[in-house]
């Protein structure tokens, strides 16, 4: 499953922010508080307006985030993508042809390593890097893994932003809605 590249993923929280971004020129748009009764709609109404979504699955009510979880948002909502910490859920988002999107927490040196073996069994085809204000980290993910980086968590301004960018981050996710219009 191919992502095409742009600068800034926006994270929304409310479904207002989402109604607004259907307007803009982003692509991709990150969906993080959601509840199952209205994913489906969500998805219907980003895909009516050329809009890909990509579901933050740890982050949904009602629904438990594990691979039944997945195999249930596949193969009925069908969203552009699955974001998650869990290897499962990464393995049913790439059986089922959905961008597989691992979130890594990178808290130490003993995270990162227990990452990469993570990352050598789920394979995933992006992997979100928090915080995604570590520019060197970015650069060695991506280096070491030769996969995608999307970098998230604590971006705050352009700096951060190029610094990802830079650093190899294929894209940032920010819920931050002023680099939101920065970068439309």
């Amino acid at each position: 499953m191919a992502f095409h590249q742009q600068s800034i993923l926006p994270a929304v929280r409310k479904v207002k922010d989402l109604e607004k971004l259907l307007s803009s020129s982003f692509t991709y748009i990150v969906l993080l508080d959601s509840h199952i009764g209205q994913l489906k709609h969500l998805v219907d109404l980003a895909r009516a307006h050329d809009k890909k979504l990509l579901l933050h699955v740890d982050l949904i009510e009602g629904l438990k985030n594990d691979e039944y979880a997945a195999e249930f948002l596949c193969q009925n909502v069908r969203p552009a993508g699955l974001i998650s910490t869990r290897a499962g859920v990464i393995t049913k988002a790439k059986q089922n042809g959905i961008l597989a999107i691992q979130r890594l927490f990178l808290l130490d040196s003993g995270a990162l390593d227990k990452s990469y073996t993570l990352l050598e069994r789920t394979k995933p085809d992006i992997i979100e890097v928090l915080p995604g204000i570590m520019p060197q980290i970015i650069a060695e993910v991506s280096e070491r893994t030769g996969i995608p980086i999307f970098a998230g968590g604590l971006i705050r301004t352009v700096h951060d932003v190029q610094s990802a960018l830079q650093a190899g981050a294929s894209a940032v996710t920010t819920s931050h809605k002023e680099l939101w219009t920065h970068y439309k």
